[in-house]
C-alpha cells in the first residue's frame, strides 16, 4: 500500500501560480495511476487529473488549460501545476493512488493541502 504526501498549498492571490506536489513512497510510483482530486466548502469532491506511468493526462473539463500534472517516477512524486487561479479554485487538494486511467479504482490517499485564492 503506497503512502502520499501532498505539499506546496498556500494562499495565493487570484491570477497566481501554485505547484503542488504528492511524494509517493512504500510503493513504486510507477505501478500506479495517480489522480488529484480537490474538495471546496460545500462541495461534492471533484476529480481534476490524473496521470499513467507513462505520463498520459486526463484533466476534468474546468481545469483544462490551467492545470498540469506531470510526474518524476525516478524521485517518486507527482505535480500539479496551476495556473491563473480562480477563487473558485479554493479547496483541498489530494492526491490519490490509483488502478485505471480514469482514477476511479483507489488504492491510498493522502492527506491533502489547503489552496486558498483570495485578494
Amino acid at each position: 500500500q503506497p503512502q502520499l504526501v501532498e505539499s506546496g498549498g498556500g494562499l495565493v492571490q487570484p491570477g497566481g501560480s501554485l505547484r503542488l506536489s504528492c511524494a509517493v513512497s512504500g510503493s513504486r510510483l510507477d505501478y500506479y495511476f495517480i489522480g488529484w482530486f480537490r474538495h471546496a466548502p460545500g462541495k461534492e469532491r471533484e476529480g481534476v487529473s490524473c496521470i499513467s506511468s507513462s505520463g498520459a493526462t486526463n484533466y476534468a473539463d474546468s481545469v483544462k488549460g490551467r492545470f498540469t500534472t506531470t510526474r518524476d517516477n525516478a524521485k517518486n512524486t507527482v505535480y500539479l501545476q496551476i495556473n491563473s487561479l480562480k477563487p473558485e479554485d479554493t479547496a483541498v487538494y489530494y492526491c490519490a493512488a490509483a488502478h485505471n486511467y480514469e482514477c476511479s479504482t483507489l488504492a491510498a490517499w493522502g492527506q491533502g493541502t489547503l489552496v486558498t485564492v483570495s485578494s
